[in-house]
């Protein structure tokens, strides 16, 4: 603050001389700032004043102090520049200066005797001024106890200061001797030029009977014109309200509270408490100063009619309080003011939400008229309910306006409601009383009653309602002018003859705002009159045509005007008129045996006032034409019949109906239209839906009637309630005949349409035809909209099947029920024959192509699976004599060459050695060989056998090999040779004729000609023996070409088959030995064909 100060005084000086040396400006400047500083230097270690502070509390004084060195007999001037007489005196290091105005100020404290100390300077600003208030002073602390409320006041001392301002006051409430802070609270007020009381009211959450309180408080003042730093007060004095100890123990007492509030109770007690009880619930304990406690009950519920008990127990002592917990009064709901009589005001209103409080503290109501300033005061004792209360306010004479307030109260709040009415037009008037009834004549009545209330000089609207038996209601509005005596009477007419009628009535004023209660119902019965019109006749022949049936239905009330005793039936013609005797009431037709004349018959109603006027009808009929008898159905709750208009009816249309679904009479009823009617709607409560009536339209003209027209219908048509019974005529393989009966009519209930019949596969307990009309593809559907067909033929169907049949009819108003049957085809013949026929044929065709195949292939199958084994004894195809080119050594018993064999050639010689017949086979090689061997003698027969070639060879085996080589062709011999036949007398001289080819045994050979060396020569030659030499065989080469070893003296086939056969006669069973790899027959030879050679 000092530097401050200081930098500005000589920048003062620099701008004063600015205007005259402005370039010695700078060197002047630092002078300054050097010589100040040296100055502050000296001054502080003399002691000057320093750290001056000002503060204020009102805004027009500041307090200004500072800091100086104590010295005895000091005294300090303190001095504002540029105002006058602005210095003060001091002997302390404070001083009182008025405020100055916004901006600096330079401030001079001078020391005075004392020589050590220096003169200071200070820039002064308000806004290094603080305003702190004066400590506020309570002036009263006060307490209400029953409410636990405290009440504070103190006064702002608002006239020190200039202007307004507003002020924020902090008030601190403490309990307990350990001063517990309770709350803080803040209350703000505004400072207006001149001192203000103010008050405070608070209210504790405990007793203030139960512990000490203790208030403080301080200020702070929030001045919109002051700059400076602003503060709070110091806190007041504290001040503090306790309770003597007297009779009581427990606080509060019958405390009323509202539902769902917290509430404490306290203990004033020298001994240790036990326990708390609020009801029957154990409550926690909370100690306060000394032994004293109390406890905390939250959200507290509504209380019972007697209260909610809290009791103490201490170790002798038991004390507790009543709780009232309660709602305050609801807002008087529909509040209304009224009169019943002009006399007095009734004002009811509902007093909404029960408080649940009773006694003194159930809620009072005052109903408050303003105008007049009268009150009138309601209270109820009992418990408050949902009905209506009221209040009685006298009317004031020549008063139509009222205005009322009615305010409710209890101790935990008030309401009100208010209204503003016209009282003459809020008349609602008590129900009216002696209420009678008497006649005047068959239609008219007299009523008369009694009306309580000052009702002279106002106009009455009187609502009378008449019901009749049949419950035809009727409302009639009569006004009538008060009297004094209040007696009431009018008249009532327009009404029927004996007819029991009802009356009551109810009033009100004619400026209507409420119709009165009704009367008690009058019941009365008005006189008999004369039946104002005669019945309603008809009339049919009998079924024989003698005698002339009238009908006649009885007259309403309203047209029979009592009670009917008779009727009266005449009949009357040009000659003469016939009367019946008279017909009770309760018989409605006669019977009269009249002929073919025009008559006409006449009926008459009596009661005991007279009789009515006569209703005629013709008894004739005009013939008509055949009538087709047409159908109509009618919409649920009539039957509408049409006609065309004929202007030669002159009387009128009669429609005549009866029940013919029922067996037995008809039950007849008719109706009559006007002549110029060219429809009719037939309604009644006898007609029913579902059943069939029968309509006849007859047309009035020349005083007859004609039939015009037959219907049968429905008013509604419904389903059938049974199935029609069907049955199976015939059945077939592939067909079903169905038969059905006729549905009877009191069952169709409506208009045959036609049948639905469903079939498909199903056996009876097994399968159940379902969703009939789902569209299933294995049920069909057949609709029949012939209802005249009653048979059914069902083809296409499958032979020895189970079928489910099922028949339903409709009409119009629905599907019927349905009837089902099962039934079996038959067997179908003509496919067991077929299918016997057809494996007959296929195993004759087969047979036969067999046959013919076998026939062809005859000699292949024989080859194949019958083969012929050749006789050895019949064989001589190898006996040869050793004669026979013995030269030759290359001689072999059977020469096999690749030839194709073409014939057979048999040469024959006679020789004196045994012969031997053999077959030789003619081919080129067999030519060749008979070339070269010339040796031959005419005895020699030459044999030689040629395989067909065969293309495959397999080489020949080397010549080293044991028992020398040869070559075998596998083949096959179809026909080898046959010998030839030779006389007879060469058989005989032939001892070996009759040996043929025996390959496994020796020619027998006749002893006349044996000699040893020829015994030896036909051992070797005369007997082909092929297994004889085994080792010798070939086996190896079943196509190899003929040896060509021509040095082998042991020659044989080379294989182990016999001339005809290609099958092995004795397979050797050595396992290294080739298998033949030719087979005994081929699938391609089964067809291929060998002539016969």
């Amino acid at each position: 603050m000092d530097i401050y100060f200081c930098l500005r005084q000589p920048s003062r000086m620099v701008d004063s001389k600015r205007m005259k040396t402005g370039s010695h400006f700078q060197w002047l400047l630092f002078s300054f700032i050097l010589l100040y500083l040296m100055n502050q230097v000296n001054s502080q270690k003399k002691g000057a004043p320093h750290d001056l502070k000002c503060t204020t509390n009102n805004l027009k004084v500041w307090d200004c102090s500072w800091k100086a060195p104590s010295g005895h007999g000091t005294f300090y001037e303190v001095c504002i520049e540029n105002r006058f007489n602005s210095c003060y005196r001091s002997v302390k290091t404070s001083a009182k200066i008025p405020a100055l105005l916004p901006g600096d100020h330079e401030i001079t404290i001078n020391p005075l005797h004392d020589f050590r100390s220096s003169i200071s300077k200070f820039i002064l600003n308000e806004e290094n001024v603080s305003l702190i208030p004066d400590v506020p002073e309570i002036l009263n602390l006060s307490a209400d106890f029953p409410t636990s409320t405290l009440h504070i006041k103190w006064n702002d001392k608002g006239s020190v200061f200039p202007h307004h301002s507003n002020v924020i006051w902090q008030i601190k409430i403490l309990r307990t001797k350990r001063m517990e802070i309770v709350t803080l609270i803040t209350h703000n007020t505004t400072l207006n030029g001149k001192d203000t009381v103010h008050h405070l009211s608070w209210t504790s959450d405990i007793p203030l009977e139960c512990v000490t309180h203790y208030v403080e408080m301080r200020c702070y003042i929030d001045d919109l014109h002051f700059s400076g730093h602003k503060e709070w007060s110091d806190w007041s004095p504290m001040k503090n309200i306790s309770w003597l100890p007297g009779l009581r123990r427990v606080f509060p007492q019958d405390k009323v509270i509202l539902v769902g509030s917290d509430i404490t109770v306290c203990f004033i007690i020298q001994e240790k408490v036990l326990s708390a009880h609020v009801g029957k619930e154990k409550y926690p304990l909370i100690h306060l100063d000394g032994e004293n406690v109390a406890i905390k009950i939250s959200n507290i519920s509504a209380s019972p009619s007697s209260g909610t008990n809290v009791l103490f127990t201490a170790d002798a002592i038991v004390d507790g309080t009543v709780i009232f917990a309660g709602y305050p009064p609801d807002i008087p709901q529909k509040l209304n003011c009224e009169t019943h009589n002009l006399k007095d005001i009734i004002c009811t209103w509902n007093p909404g939400r029960s408080t649940g409080l009773l006694g003194p503290r159930n809620t009072s109501y005052t109903l408050f008229e303003s105008f007049s300033g009268k009150t009138v005061t309601f209270k109820r004792t009992e418990e408050a309910t949902s009905e209506d209360y009221q209040l009685f306010f006298p009317m004031i004479p020549n008063r139509e306006i009222y205005n009322f307030t009615l305010n409710a109260y209890n101790p935990l709040g008030q309401s009100e409601s208010t209204i503003l009415v016209n009282i003459t037009e809020r008349v609602h008037l008590h129900t009216p009383t002696s209420f009678k009834v008497k006649d005047i004549n068959s239609s008219a009545i007299a009523l008369s009653w009694r009306l309580p209330g000052n009702l002279t000089n106002t106009n009455l609207l009187c609502q009378i309602e008449i019901n009749t038996s049949n419950s035809v209601q009727e409302l009639r509005n009569v006004t009538i002018k008060g009297v004094e005596n209040s007696k009431y009477l009018i008249a009532v007419d327009k009404l029927n003859p004996y007819t029991n009628y009802t009356f009551r009535i109810r009033c009100s004023t004619e400026t209507f705002w409420k119709w009165s209660d009704w009367t008690i119902e009058k019941q009365h019965l008005t006189t008999e009159a004369i039946p104002s019109k005669g019945p309603d006749t008809w009339r049919e022949w009998s079924s024989d045509g003698k005698n002339l049936i009238i009908y006649w239905k009885p007259l309403p009330i309203n047209e029979a005007n009592g009670r009917i005793l008779s009727y009266n039936v005449s009949c009357s013609s040009d000659d003469e008129t016939q009367s019946l005797s008279e017909i009770p009431d309760r018989q409605h037709k006669a019977e009269i045996q009249l002929d073919k004349n025009d008559y006409i018959i006449s009926v008459v109603a009596k009661n005991s006032v007279g009789s009515s006027p006569p209703s005629k009808i013709a008894s004739m009929e005009i013939p008509h034409d055949d009538l087709k008898i047409e159908q109509a159905v009618g919409m649920g709750d009539g039957i509408v019949l049409t006609w065309n208009y004929d202007p030669n009816m002159t009387c009128d249309y009669v429609i005549q109906w009866c029940n013919t679904s029922r067996p037995g009479p008809c039950l007849m009823d008719w109706k009559k239209v006007p002549s110029n009617s060219t429809e009719a709607v037939i309604e009644s409560d006898q007609l029913q839906p579902g059943i069939r009536y029968s309509f006849f339209l007859y047309g009035c003209k020349n005083q007859g009637y004609q039939l015009l027209r037959t219907v049968i219908g429905y008013i509604e048509e419904l389903a059938p309630i049974v199935a029609p019974n069907f049955t199976v005529e015939d059945t077939s393989a592939d067909s079903i005949l169905v038969k059905w009966d006729d549905i009877p009519v009191e069952e169709l209930r409506g208009f045959l349409r036609g049948y639905l019949f469903y079939f498909g596969k199903g056996e009876r307990g097994i399968s159940k035809m379902r969703g009939l009309e789902s569209g299933h593809s294995d049920i069909k559907v057949k609709n029949i909209t012939d209802i005249s067909q009653k048979t059914l033929r069902i083809a296409d169907l499958q032979g020895k099947t189970s079928y489910h049949l099922v028949l339903r009819a409709y009409t119009s108003g629905g599907m019927g029920p349905e009837k089902s049957m099962y039934v079996v085809t038959k067997e179908n013949s003509v496919g067991l024959i077929i299918a016997i026929l057809i494996p007959v044929a296929v195993a004759v065709i087969i047979g036969v192509v067999t046959s013919v195949l076998c026939y062809r292939k005859r000699e292949w199958i024989k080859e194949t699976f019958y083969p012929d084994i050749p006789n050895p004894e019949n064989c001589k195809a190898l006996q040869f004599q050793k004669s026979v080119c013995e030269g030759n050594s290359a001689l072999k018993t059977l020469e096999m060459n690749p030839c194709t064999p073409n014939n057979v050639e048999v040469l024959e010689t006679r020789s004196t050695v045994p012969k031997i017949e053999d077959t030789e086979i003619i081919s080129p090689v067999a030519e060749r060989l008979e070339e070269n061997c010339e040796a031959e003698s005419e005895n020699h027969v030459v044999v030689s056998y040629c395989p067909p070639i065969i293309e495959e060879e397999i080489p020949n085996p080397g010549a080293d090999d044991a028992g020398g080589t040869s070559q075998v062709i596998y083949i096959d011999v179809q026909s080898m040779y046959q010998p030839q036949a030779k006389p007879e007398e060469e058989q005989e001289n032939d001892p070996v004729g009759g040996s043929g080819y025996k390959p496994q045994m020796h020619l027998p050979i006749t002893s006349a000609v044996e000699d040893l060396t020829a015994e030896d020569d036909l051992d070797e030659a005369a007997g082909y023996r092929p297994q004889a030499n085994v080792s010798t065989w070939n086996l190896g080469s079943p196509d190899s070409p003929r040896s060509t070893d021509s040095n082998s003296e042991v020659v044989s086939f080379g294989s182990p088959c016999s001339i005809n056969s290609r099958q092995f006669l004795i397979p050797p069973k050595d396992e290294d030995s080739p298998k033949s790899s030719g087979g005994g027959w081929s699938f391609t030879n089964f067809f291929q064909n060998k002539p016969n050679d």
